[in-house]
Parts: C-alpha cells; sequence; structure tokens
C-alpha cells in the first residue's frame, strides 16, 4: 500500500500522507513518496494547487519512533559508536530535501492540519507554503528537549528568533489557535470548518494562472533562501545527528529500548528524568 497517495481533483493536486495505523509517522520510504507525488503533480499541467493532508486521525506524529527509537539496537537515526556524523548527515539531509520538495514545488501548497503536526510532521507542515490547522490541532517540535534539532529549521524563518527560540527551548506542543496568533501558521479555524476552509483557499489559488503562482512563489521564496536557508539546514542536520549520538540522545534511545518509547516521550515531555543522570528525577525537587 502506498504510503503516500496522490489524485488530481480538477485543478487541485491532493497528496495524503497514507500510515493512518501510526498516525502517519514517517519511516524510511515516506519521504521519497511523498517527494514523488510532488513531482507528479508539478509535471501535471492541469493543476494549479496542491492540498496535503493526513489519513486518519492527525496529519503526521512525527518519526515512527516504534522503530526508530524502541527497537534495540543501530539504525538509520541511531549508529553503533564510535559514531560517523557524515553518514548520519547523508541520510537526514536527503530526508531533509525530499521534505523541502514542498518548498521547491512550483505548484504552491496548502497543508491542511488536523490532530497532530508534532517532531518531523511540523518539519513537513511547515515546508508547505500556507497552512490551515483546526483549532484543537497540535504543533511542536518536542525533540528539542532530547534527541533532535529540526533540520528543515522553518521555525525561525515563520516565527522569528524570539518565538522560535520560545518553541524550541521547551519543545512546548501548541494548538491550532495559538499558532495562527504567532504567525506559524496562516488559519486556525473549528475542527468542523477544516475541510472547507482549506477548500475555499485552494479553489480561490486555483484560478490563478500557473505561471503567475510560480513567479510569486519564486519571489517570495529567494527572499528566504537569501537569509541563508540552505546553510542554516546544513548546520541543523549535523547538530539533528548529534543530538542523537550525545550521551543524553543515547540515554533517550536506551530508555525507549527498556521502558518503551511512549514512556521516553512522556518523561521527556513532563521532564521527569534527567538524561545526563540517566535516571528519573522530581522536576519540582
Amino acid at each position: 500500500m502506498a504510503k503516500v497517495t496522490y489524485e488530481r481533483d480538477g485543478r487541485i493536486g491532493r497528496i495524503t500522507l497514507n500510515r493512518p495505523e501510526v498516525l502517519n509517522a514517517i519511516d524510511n520510504e515516506l519521504p521519497q513518496e511523498l517527494a514523488d507525488a510532488v513531482a507528479r503533480a508539478n509535471s501535471d499541467e492541469g493543476v494549479h494547487v496542491i492540498v496535503l493532508s493526513g489519513a486518519g486521525e492527525a496529519f503526521c506524529a512525527g518519526y515512527d519512533l516504534t522503530y526508530y527509537a524502541q527497537n534495540e539496537g543501530p539504525n538509520t537515526l541511531t549508529q553503533e559508536m564510535p559514531w560517523d556524523p557524515m553518514t548520519d548527515y547523508a541520510v537526514m539531509m536527503r530526508n531533509t530535501n525530499l521534505l523541502m520538495s514542498l518548498w521547491r514545488s512550483y505548484r504552491p501548497v496548502v497543508c491542511k492540519v488536523h490532530g497532530y503536526a508534532v517532531a518531523g510532521g511540523s518539519d513537513i507542515a511547515l515546508c508547505s507554503d500556507l497552512v490551515v490547522m483546526a483549532d484543537d490541532a497540535k504543533i511542536g517540535y518536542m525533540p528539542a528537549r532530547v534527541w533532535g534539532c529540526p533540520t528543515t529549521a522553518m521555525w525561525v524563518y515563520r516565527l522569528g528568533a524570539e518565538q522560535a527560540k520560545r518553541m524550541l527551548f521547551t519543545g512546548d506542543k501548541i494548538d491550532g489557535r495559538e499558532a495562527a496568533r504567532i504567525g506559524l501558521v496562516h488559519r486556525s479555524v473549528p475542527a468542523a470548518e477544516l475541510d472547507d476552509e482549506v477548500e475555499k483557499l485552494a479553489e480561490r489559488m486555483s484560478t490563478v494562472p500557473t505561471n503567475q503562482l510560480m513567479m510569486q512563489k519564486l519571489m517570495i521564496n529567494q527572499a528566504i533562501d537569501a537569509m541563508g536557508l540552505q546553510n542554516t539546514q546544513m548546520i541543523a542536520t549535523v547538530f539533528d545527528g548529534i543530538t542523537r549520538h550525545s550521551p543524553e540522545g543515547l540515554a533517550f534511545k536506551r530508555r525507549a529500548e527498556t521502558e518503551s518509547w511512549k514512556t521516553a516521550v512522556r518523561e521527556r515531555d513532563l521532564g521527569t528524568y534527567d538524561w545526563t543522570l540517566d535516571r528519573p528525577v522530581d522536576p519540582g525537587g
């Protein structure tokens, strides 16, 4: 079964993350399938705009921690020690570039977020051009607390330094209302209105000639590129590998292996585990 599906609906190309049984979590194949779907939409002269969404109960819950964190032993995200930073960089920059196919797409991308767009799922959403969230949906990059650095680095370019630091120093999740208020996403609406809101926006955009849409997107994106996006992503991707192979990152991996990734994530997000000392702590103590 395809992990990302594509279909054309009039002037709209619809790309859907399609691993609903795991909240569309990212595995080794999903980034390539996403880029392939973007390429299909861009090669179809009848498509004016892309709508990106997730099947099931969420947009995307990030990387599949059952495989990458909970399973014992090394994998593509955790090497045996001593580790090779450039081997890790090659893997993760590949994924970053594949997710950035949304950013580079000649057709504008509207991302529809329900449920969760967290961790690596937030990377996917924020590589889109416009994000519309349900009020009760959650977005955030919790691995900033341990075991991750957002490789696409889109937080700072969408929010500016102050708000990006607030999000990445805490690893907090925020709802759609807050995300819209601080300018992270285009708009937030009640969950029952999400589909209609995205359709209205996509239909409005689809009445513009594709060459006009392409020129406006290239013009705006080059301003971000000129601010050093590629250099920032290089640093972020190197740092992401370091976070997973640092003493604290390896402690997180061990905790996920011995207790389950859900336990490790809960302790990370609540601050009830000291990853440097590799033991539970009282956060108020």
